[in-house]
This record gives structure tokens, sequence and C-alpha cells, in this order.
């Protein structure tokens, strides 16, 4: 008997854990499980298995890429790159819209990285699993989160499928490399980090909590890191998901993002940071007066001059849709909407304005 090739080996093993997975997932969407999911500690290679909450239940975790959610109109993002072989991820000429930044406070680290991840576009974009996924890849930022405001926004740049893909912080504790041989979400999975996923569920200590609607190739995932105030607030296409996470002040974080996706890709187009400063409490809370326009710095009465200072400075805080923030309180407090939240977290926000 002709032996079979060790490639020929290596493809039947990852097609038997492909037709394992769908098998998995077509049992967890018709059984209705009820209870938390959690992943393994590493012991098996995917976190799909798990049972999730029946309230979740469009939260499940899928191979087939996410469509709809995306920043722009363009055809090319509201298209399904994708293709049921196996082998092809059909590609398509990238998107630059909302890439409007030329100077950024950080980009990814290269010395911090999980090894299945390649950098391009001047350590902007970070590529996960060239090839083929076993595992889960990671990658932060190369500068710490200092005392301030610090604001950025990740595109997804690929199909967003699979086990997760997520955006989120994290310490320098945090091991981008631990799970490569594990399918699972990485962010959140202990208490030195937070990640949102592309499910819509926000994760941390190994919890999760239906935060959002799902997120797609195209979309703008933004991230606040108030170390004032010590909140963790996500956007998404420029308009307010809601506060993830508080009481984060003194404490040490970097931007990170992590995916299990094979060929899939996410880039940074904005990283800004600036001091906590009435200046910026004003144009803050501008913003929040002013929550209809695109650009506050459009219809305010001041001089050209002022306008480029501010514009330079501030322009991130003067365009951000934040809308009034909502305070994690319960599962249900994370739902995606702009809307305002309780008058008594509202109140909260404006007695700290006037404590600085």
């Amino acid at each position: 008997m002709a032996r079979r090739t060790r490639n020929s080996r290596a493809w039947h093993f990852v097609l038997s854990g492909v037709h394992r997975d769908a098998d998995v997932r077509a049992v967890a969407l018709t059984s209705g499980t009820r209870g938390w999911a959690y992943d393994s500690d590493g012991q098996h290679s995917d976190s799909d298995s798990e049972p999730e909450f029946s309230s979740l239940s469009p939260s499940i975790p899928s191979a087939i890429p996410v469509t709809g959610e995306s920043y722009c109109n363009c055809e090319s993002q509201n298209e399904t790159p994708y293709c049921s072989s196996l082998h092809t991820i059909h590609r398509v000429k990238d998107c630059q819209c909302g890439e409007e930044d030329e100077y950024f406070d950080w980009v990814w680290d290269d010395m911090n990285k999980s090894t299945a991840t390649l950098l391009n576009c001047d350590n902007r974009k970070v590529n996960f699993h060239m090839e083929y996924s076993c595992g889960t890849a990671a990658i932060r930022g190369n500068k710490e989160l200092a005392e301030g405001q610090h604001f950025w926004e990740i595109k997804m740049t690929s199909p967003v499928y699979g086990t997760d893909m997520m955006v989120g912080i994290g310490t320098s504790d945090v091991n981008l490399d631990k799970y490569r041989h594990t399918f699972c979400s990485l962010l959140g999975k202990d208490e030195d980090s937070w990640g949102l996923s592309y499910t819509g569920l926000l994760h941390h200590k190994g919890d999760k909590i239906n935060f959002s609607t799902k997120f797609g190739q195209g979309s703008i995932i933004g991230v606040h890191l108030d170390t004032w105030h010590g909140t963790l607030t996500f956007f998404k296409n420029r308009k307010c998901i809601g506060v993830a996470a508080t009481r984060l002040q003194n404490k040490k974080f970097y931007p990170m993002v992590c995916s299990t996706a094979a060929k899939s890709s996410m880039k940074v187009i904005r990283s800004c940071v600036s001091h906590t400063s009435l200046q910026y409490l004003c144009c803050y809370r501008l913003r929040q007066l002013l929550p209809d326009y695109v650009d506050t710095l459009e219809v305010l009465p001041v001089p050209p001059g002022l306008k480029q200072v501010l514009h330079n400075k501030l322009g991130w805080v003067l365009s951000m849709n934040c809308g009034t923030l909502k305070l994690p309180s319960s599962p249900s407090s994370g739902s995606d909407s702009d809307s305002s939240c309780s008058s008594d977290a509202e109140a909260c926000q404006r007695k700290r304005c006037r404590r600085t």
C-alpha cells in the first residue's frame, strides 16, 4: 500500500477538524443549553464547543464572515469575500475610508506579539495566521498608555469570522503567545485584560456579557481609555457603544488585539493621546451638547486659528459621537445603542467633571 505523504496527512487532520467544528456548532445552535460559557485552560483546541447562554445565541462564533457592519458603503466591504473552499479567501482592494490621520502616537510592537503575526504599513497593520490557523495570535502596542486621555481606532481589514477576533486592552502580564495552539477568546480570559469580541460579547476575568451587535469587515472599533476617571469606553463606526469598565486608575495598560481566523488582519487608523485638562473637558462637553454634527468644529463660532489648534490637539474628541455614556452594571447594560443612559449615571459623570 502506498504511503500517504506528510502533507496529505496534515490536510486530512485539518479537514477533519473543520467537519468536527461544524458538527459541534450545529449541536450548539439546536440544543439551547443555558448557562455561562467558559474557555478551557488549553487542554483542547476549540472553544466553539462550549455551551452559550441562550439569550446570547446570535453571538455564537461562525465560520461564515460577518457582513453588514462596515463603516462605509464601499462595494468591497458590502460583498462577502469568502469562498466555501478551505483554501480560498478572495482578496479585495483595501478600503481607505476613515483613514484621515497622518500622525500616530503608537503602532504595533514587533517585539511583543505572537509568532503567527506579520506587520506591514509601517507596523500599523497586523496580519494573523498567514497560511492557516492552529490557535490564537495576539499583539500589543509599542507604547504603554500612561496618564491622560487615550483614543485609538482599529479597522477590520479582512473577513471577520471564527472562534474570535477581539479588540481591547491588557497589562504587560498578558502572555500573548500562551494560546498559540488553542482557539479561544484571549483578551478578557484573565483579570489583566478586557476584550470586545466581534460577536458582540465583552470579556473579562473569563466572564462575558452581551455588549453590542456584531462587527465585520470594514468596521471601525474605537477605544477610549480615560485614566483620570478610570473608564474604558468602546465605539463602533464612530458611535458610542458604552462604558466597558471603570476604576482603572493607577494601572498600566497596552492596546491589544487578537484573532483565531486564518488570513485575517486589522489596522490602526488612529492613535491619539492628550492630557486631562480643562481644555479637554470643555471640548468633550461641547461634543456632548452637539451630537448631531459630524465635527463640532464646523459649527463653533471661534477664529480660524483657534479652530486649527483645536483640530490638531483635540480633533478626535470633537469628532467622536460620545453621546451620554452608559456605565456597566449588568449583562443587559451593554446594548448597542447611542441613546442616553440612566439619570444617575449622567449625574455621576457631571460630578466627576466638576471635581476636575
